[in-house]
């Protein structure tokens, strides 16, 4: 008795998991916050490496807005995890992580691993309309 409520709590938990994921992936909301966070960290003094990743993102944001979630999903995704990579390197000390722009640069690094796995997560399970696969339904099946 008691492991049925157990199981149908982590059936229900799985669910709301998966659920979360998927409406983060599909959200134009994550990717242009990424992209205000890292315009604001590398505009000064400009680095222009840095610099590329906002227009992108934006790009991913305009694509969710006009129905091409699943798309838009891998755009942030992909984009995301460079971003991560690039971020990865930067070697900063001890107390300069704990400043404002430490903090900030790791609510960025944050944002960028949850756009990676709620965006790869609606890239991977997504299904298109016009998939020579048979199966009807636009978005996420």
């Amino acid at each position: 008795m008691a492991n049925k409520g157990i199981e149908k709590a982590e059936k229900e938990a799985k669910v709301s998991v998966i659920s979360y994921a998927r409406a983060w992936g599909e959200s134009p909301v994550p990717p242009a916050l990424l992209a205000t966070l890292i315009a604001a960290q590398h505009a000064r003094p400009p680095q222009f490496l840095p610099l590329l990743f906002p227009p992108v993102l934006l790009f991913s944001t305009y694509l969710n807005i006009n129905d091409y979630k699943i798309d838009a999903a891998g755009t942030s995704a992909a984009w995301s995890a460079l971003y991560l990579l690039l971020a990865r390197r930067r070697k900063h000390p001890l107390m300069q992580k704990w400043g404002t722009r430490g903090i900030i640069r790791g609510a960025t690094m944050g944002l960028c691993v949850a756009n990676l796995l709620g965006g790869g997560f609606v890239y991977a399970i997504g299904k298109r309309s016009n998939d020579p696969s048979g199966k009807d339904g636009a978005g996420i099946v």
